[in-house]
């Protein structure tokens, strides 16, 4: 097993690094589901390059932010091609393992066109990223000039060592909690920020509603600044740590009456901000955010959506942009996604147009725009 390039040179601007699995998606779009026992026919097939870290370093890097990722690839062309792929995107690649012996991991990923979901089978590869992979000197190059560090909990006991070394070194790190993992809980003790599917928070904290798991978790989790919570089609709400002082006096707020006031005062296309006291001497806002609603004729394909919302959040978070700005940012780069990176017909250029002037409405620049219609070659 060869290890990262002793000639790498490390950079002087801030970085991203991801620490991962690369897996490799075999897509099939089919016109409706398959009943057991049927024989259908495709209307496309592609095969990419997938995998959490991979799919949102990919948008960090179409973005024009530096970024790297450490991850252990098997030495088969599956592996060979995910990483020229990664390269070809501008992620730099030097620090990945190369397992001679491996075999890699990949998915069969069924997209429906009739309900706009898509079913993912998964097989793992080997072997692993392992902690015994990561000497100090490795640690130490993959780490010089990183501003945010993304973990998943996949390679759990690897990103566990790594984000130990990112702390003391006062690195921020971002984890996607998808859902419950041995060891995860390591993790999100050491993280700054998290990002959770809709049912996490709930699933780890047991808590009766979603708003209050979120703030369980800032109670729980004395380090997090700020926790996501996906909701797919429909946005995703926030839950800010501030340290705005309030009245002593003021009571605290029940954040499920919060969460429901807010829903009755928007049409879920605003964000909402609220500064208040919580539970668990937690001060803090809850922010909800809204998904571009994008026509299901246009929408084709789901796959990486998710991936690409973290990629601009992680974008955000290196050019300090502000919480509002940055949720507003990383939902419109999911609708870009959505219209132009995962579809095999012509773009819609209305809806296009409409997602690009929003983006330029908000104070974004239009350098990035450009960018990623570059990246989808259109």
């Amino acid at each position: 097993m060869s290890s990262f390039s002793d000639e790498t040179i490390p950079s002087h601007q801030p970085i991203v690094l991801g620490c991962g699995q690369l897996c490799l998606d075999y897509l099939v779009t089919v016109s409706s589901f398959p009943n057991p026992d049927q024989k259908i026919r495709c209307t496309s097939s592609k095969v990419q390059g997938g995998g959490n870290t991979g799919n949102s370093l990919t948008c960090v890097a179409r973005l024009g932010f530096p970024c790297r990722i450490l991850a252990k690839v098997a030495d088969d062309s599956q592996g060979r091609y995910m990483v020229e792929e990664l390269e070809s995107s501008g992620v730099d690649t030097s620090f990945c393992l190369n397992a001679k012996d491996g075999a890699s991991h990949f998915n069969y990923v069924i997209v429906d066109n009739q309900t706009n979901t898509r079913t993912c089978i998964y097989t793992p590869g080997y072997p692993p990223l392992l902690p015994d992979d990561l000497t100090e000197s490795l640690l130490l190059s993959v780490l010089d000039g990183v501003r945010v560090l993304y973990v998943n909990g996949r390679s759990r006991e690897a990103e566990l060592l790594l984000a130990q070394k990112a702390h003391s070194k006062n690195i921020s790190i971002l984890i996607n909690a998808e859902k419950r993992r041995a060891g995860l809980d390591e993790l999100l003790s050491l993280a700054d920020y998290a990002i959770c599917s809709t049912n996490f928070p709930q699933d780890w904290t047991e808590s009766p509603s979603s708003p209050s798991a979120l703030l369980s978790m800032l109670i729980r989790l004395p380090k997090l600044k700020f926790v996501i919570m996906t909701l797919g089609e429909h946005g995703c709400v926030m839950l800010e740590r501030c340290s705005d002082e309030v009245s002593g006096s003021e009571e605290e707020t029940d954040i499920d009456e919060l969460h429901e006031s807010l829903k009755q005062n928007t049409d879920y296309t605003s964000l909402l901000p609220l500064v208040t006291r919580l539970g668990g001497n937690v001060t803090g806002r809850l922010v909800i955010v809204t998904a571009e609603k994008i026509p299901s004729s246009e929408l084709i394909d789901t796959t990486g959506a998710g991936d690409a919302f973290t990629g601009a959040l992680l974008y955000g978070l290196c050019t300090e942009m502000a919480t509002e700005k940055m949720l507003t940012f990383s939902s419109r780069v999911v609708s870009l996604v959505l219209l132009l990176f995962y579809s095999d017909v012509i773009f819609k250029k209305a809806s296009v147009t409409r997602v690009l002037i929003g983006i330029v409405i908000e104070g974004f620049a239009f350098e990035i725009c450009c960018r990623l219609l570059a990246a989808a070659e259109v």
